[in-house]
């Protein structure tokens, strides 16, 4: 550290928590920044940096959230995409929260959930 720091980390360090937040207020009118997201990165700071690190998700689920107006269509996409019968994807196409695909690449899901979104159902890939 710069001996020009130290000095003013040692001024700092005398001031009163009144003062500080005082001397905080001011430098972010005059610099015309906040620092609330650097205090909780700082107060966070430790808990982030134990964590491990995340690893990417591989494995998704298609999600029907509302079939919309037309069913017979997505019902008849449910049915391209697993093997499932008529009264089944007729079933699975009126339950919210339905799985149509389960644990599937991201490919996968994404080529299911725009051939869903076309037939008119409202779907989620989770």
């Amino acid at each position: 550290m710069s001996e020009k720091l130290a000095k003013l980390v040692e001024e700092l360090s005398t001031l009163s928590v009144l003062e500080a937040a005082d001397l905080v207020k001011m430098l972010e009118e005059k610099w015309g920044v906040s620092a609330a997201a650097p205090v909780a990165m700082v107060a966070g700071g430790g808990a982030a940096a134990a964590a491990e690190p995340v690893e990417e998700k591989t494995e998704f689920d298609v999600v029907i959230k509302d079939p919309g107006a037309k069913k017979i269509d997505v019902i008849k996409v449910i049915r391209q995409l697993t093997s499932l019968g008529l009264g089944e994807a007729k079933a699975l196409a009126e339950t919210a929260g339905g799985k149509v695909l389960t644990a599937v690449g991201k490919d996968a899901a994404m080529d299911a959930k725009k051939k869903l979104d076309e037939a008119g159902a409202n779907v989620v890939v989770e």
